[in-house]
């Protein structure tokens, strides 16, 4: 465990990968954020660096995650030029588990190769409990090596490796996240349909999601979900925001392969929606408020002539 960790992006997510392993006797030197107030109670409560600058976490660690939001995300930081993670990144190795479009992860694991340090996509098919008590499923793009170099590391945030995966080549597993997400966010999208049409026809909907439990209406977004839809708690553990966001993700990739999608089409209308009407940042679940009689952003009356 001699190795250096550093966090860029320590979001919920981030965050609780990094108490993780600083439980678990990693040196955990410096952490980053776009918000610095964030990375800074975060520094205080770990007892590390806050970093100011992303070539500062580079020069405090030897393998640094980052957790970031988008393409446009992982662009700033991964930048050619200017305040960068490449700056000085010699014998580094990132692993980046933002969920991005795979030509991003194959682009800075070349953007890193230059630069002589190495990288891997580290996708997570998991929430913010799993993150904090190191039970990711996580799924590893990129080469070989490198993944057995920092396995030990993952095994850590992967319930000691038993939700570790290594998927192939450098985008693949972002490829696999896309899907896995495509198809959840489908899932998701239908329950809520389910659901408000149940309450349309009056049904009691306690014992709708029991008979959904024990058919073939059953899934694990109905685990998830399902109550949250029903009480309206949509407190944020994937945002509609995200969910929009990786639905194009894989949605991209099913015109590039040039098959139709439309289940994932409108799946990704509805979240898009969400966004639209200001809602992008509820949970996933939140897509319910689309589909139950009553709810949703109330319109504006019309002006009395």
């Amino acid at each position: 465990m001699s190795e250096r960790i550093a966090f860029v992006g320590v979001g919920r997510m981030g965050a609780n990968m990094a108490r993780r392993l600083k439980e678990s006797g990693w040196d955990l030197t410096a952490v980053y954020d776009a918000r610095p107030e964030t990375a800074a109670a975060l520094a205080q409560e770990l007892n590390c660096a806050h970093a100011r600058k992303l070539a500062e976490v580079t020069a405090l660690a030897d393998i640094i995650f980052t957790v970031v939001t988008d393409d446009k995300s992982m662009a700033r930081i991964f930048a050619p030029k200017g305040d960068s993670l490449l700056v000085g990144a010699r014998g580094r190795v990132f692993i980046n588990c933002a969920t991005v479009s795979p030509a991003t992860h194959v682009a800075v694991e070349k953007l890193a190769a230059k630069a002589k340090a190495a990288s891997l996509e580290a996708c997570m098919a998991s929430s913010i409990n799993q993150a904090r008590a190191g039970t990711l499923y996580l799924m590893i793009g990129g080469k070989q090596p490198v993944f057995e170099q920092v396995k030990p590391l993952l095994t850590k945030l992967s319930d000691e490796g038993k939700l570790l995966r290594y998927i192939g080549k450098a985008g693949q597993a972002a490829q696999v996240k896309a899907l896995v997400n495509m198809v959840m966010n489908i899932n998701t999208a239908g329950l809520a349909e389910g659901l408000g049409l149940g309450a349309a026809l009056g049904l009691d909907l306690k014992t709708l999601l029991e008979v959904f439990s024990q058919t073939g209406a059953n899934s694990r977004v109905l685990a998830t979900d399902g109550e949250d839809m029903l009480n309206r708690d949509h407190a944020c553990f994937f945002s509609a925001a995200h969910a929009a966001k990786d639905s194009g993700i894989a949605y991209a990739l099913g015109q590039q392969a040039k098959l139709e999608l439309p289940l994932a089409k409108a799946a990704l209308s509805q979240y898009r929606k969400l966004v639209k009407l200001g809602l992008g940042d509820l949970d996933k679940s939140g897509i319910a408020e689309l589909t139950f009689k009553g709810r949703g952003p109330k319109k504006a009356a019309s002006p009395k002539k």
